[in-house]
């Protein structure tokens, strides 16, 4: 039963909410990664593709951060727009990015 003209929108209740918390754990694992593959760096355990493996983690993890931020701000809104497939894809890439770029540091 679709609402009359007049009638508001459904009460999404606390969903944008929960997004948002997922959002930021996830956001929050990123960082961990990023902090140990800079701690892996600077202690010399990490390969001798090192210091490029962290450059690149670092700036996968930039990119996460603009695509969450972007994403976290969308869902402070009344009506939050859904989460296009560029950003949806770009989050995915970088979450993989990140385990790859890990592994070779450990390697």
């Amino acid at each position: 039963m679709s609402p009359a003209a007049g009638e508001a929108a459904r009460d999404p209740g606390l969903q944008p909410e929960r997004t948002r918390l997922a959002w930021r754990r996830t956001t929050l694992s990123c960082t961990v990664v990023a902090v140990l593959a800079v701690k892996l760096t600077v202690q010399g355990g990490a390969t001798t593709r090192g210091p490029a493996g962290l450059a690149l983690s670092v700036l996968v993890w930039v990119a996460f951060l603009v695509v969450a931020h972007r994403r976290v701000r969308a869902l402070g809104t009344a009506r939050p727009r859904p989460l296009s497939h560029r950003d949806a894809l770009l989050a995915a890439a970088c979450v993989i990015a990140l385990a790859l770029f890990g592994a070779v540091l450990v390697q």
